[in-house]
């Protein structure tokens, strides 16, 4: 079966830097479209930044742009999230997620087709 899993979440303070990984198996990774999702305490999950299959086109969320970047292995099967200059609000669990097709529909959870289970990030000022 297919299964995204997420590390490299932790403790970091505002201006920090994280990077998370999330190794995929059980689909053919290099056809799929992969996102990064985060849902924050008391709030809904949002988009954070996705990737198409051979890493031609990215798209990212308005608050991220700028500070986080995207980029896959496509021989590794592994999606990375490269988290700088980091804030309080960046605060979340943030969530690997993958799809076929690229298109509009990218900002939107409901267009994913695999999750992994998460890996929290906290970010104090």
């Amino acid at each position: 079966q297919v299964q995204l899993a997420e590390s490299g979440g932790g403790l970091v303070q505002a201006g920090g830097s994280l990077r998370l990984s999330c190794a995929a198996s059980g689909l053919t990774f290099s056809s799929y479209t992969m996102g990064w999702f985060r849902q924050a305490p008391g709030k809904e999950r949002e988009f954070v930044a996705a990737i198409s299959w051979n890493g031609g086109r990215t798209d990212y969320t308005n608050s991220v742009k700028g500070r986080f970047t995207i980029s896959r292995d496509n021989a590794k099967n592994v999606v990375y999230l490269q988290m700088n200059s980091l804030k309080p609000e960046d605060t979340a669990v943030y969530y690997c997620t993958g799809r076929t097709g690229y298109g509009a529909s990218v900002y939107r959870d409901t267009a994913y087709d695999y999750w992994g289970q998460g890996t929290k990030v906290t970010v104090s000022s």
